[in-house]
């Protein structure tokens, strides 16, 4: 797939149906991803932390991973990416700098909070935020510090939790008025808050919605969001949960019988793993460059 023959984030969410990105943390997921159909993906700031720390998410990632991660995504897959930023790594400046960072290694859209830092997961308990003026100068920083216009720039409040819905709301509406491109209000807990934030932002931005396994927000399916004004749904730890309940189910397995065998049917072969990442095509590209008989 080229760059070219890919739409745009900006055209995707000017489709009728939402935009559904599953969560990925490096390039095998991030192809996966691909392979399965999906048409734009969502660089988990929890899950690169899971990953690459074995830690949660508490602020513990820094900018240079999530750049280094983020290029090598876009070395292997061509999909609009959104990358989350937490808080910008910063103040304003440190903001831009992040922001010109990303874009540079090939996101799409790029996602910052108004917590403090270090950040906190946006369905832990224990959330402070920076002032709703602090947290406009870091979204007008981000806006002029982005090369193109095509590039989002996505606003994230977690004040539902910290300072109550109607604050939330309030915040949302300071940062679209700020420019946002799209708004991410975290957490909220029950239906009639998503209603009530479709109610209030639909068909004047983007809204987005984050749906986690045992999070604080009710699950629903990207359909019954879409109807309720949300254009872009994330599953941005779906993926890992599922790959370490089968790494625990695996390990254990070999840990008891002290072979594979009784987990063979649950796992792919050597070949059939070469045939996922691509080794013909792979070897088939590098044969162009071989030495030809003289």
């Amino acid at each position: 797939m080229s760059l070219t023959s890919t739409p745009s984030l900006r055209a995707l969410l000017d489709r009728p149906e939402p935009v559904v990105a599953p969560g990925v943390f490096d390039a095998l997921s991030a192809h996966l991803a691909a392979q399965a159909g999906f048409q734009a993906l969502y660089l988990s700031g929890a899950s690169i932390s899971y990953t690459r720390l074995g830690r949660p998410d508490i602020g513990l990632v820094g900018m240079s991973e999530v750049a280094e991660t983020v290029g090598l995504i876009r070395g292997r897959v061509d999909l609009p990416l959104m990358v989350d930023a937490d808080t910008g790594y910063g103040n304003a400046l440190n903001v831009g700098r992040t922001v010109r960072t990303f874009e540079r290694a090939g996101a799409a859209a790029i996602q910052l909070e108004d917590q403090v830092l270090p950040k906190r997961c946006g369905h832990m308990a224990g959330k402070q935020l920076v002032s709703t003026a602090e947290m406009v100068g870091k979204l007008q920083a981000a806006l002029d510090a982005r090369d193109a216009a095509d590039t989002m720039i996505v606003a994230r409040t977690d004040g539902i939790a910290v300072e109550g819905f109607e604050a939330g709301l309030a915040r949302a509406e300071a940062y679209l008025e700020a420019g946002a491109d799209m708004l991410f209000l975290e957490a909220p807990q029950t239906p009639e808050q998503l209603r009530s934030i479709g109610a209030q932002f639909s068909g004047r931005t983007v809204l987005m919605a984050n749906m986690v396994e045992g999070g604080r927000t009710p699950m629903m399916a990207a359909d019954r969001l879409a109807e309720l004004g949300f254009g872009f749904v994330i599953f941005p730890g779906g993926l890992i949960r599922a790959l370490v309940s089968a790494g625990q189910d695996y390990l254990a397995s070999l840990k008891a019988h002290g072979t594979t065998a009784p987990f063979r049917d649950r796992m792919l072969d050597f070949d059939a793993l070469n045939q996922v990442l691509g080794l013909d095509e792979v070897l088939a590209a590098g044969a162009r460059y071989e030495p030809g008989e003289d």
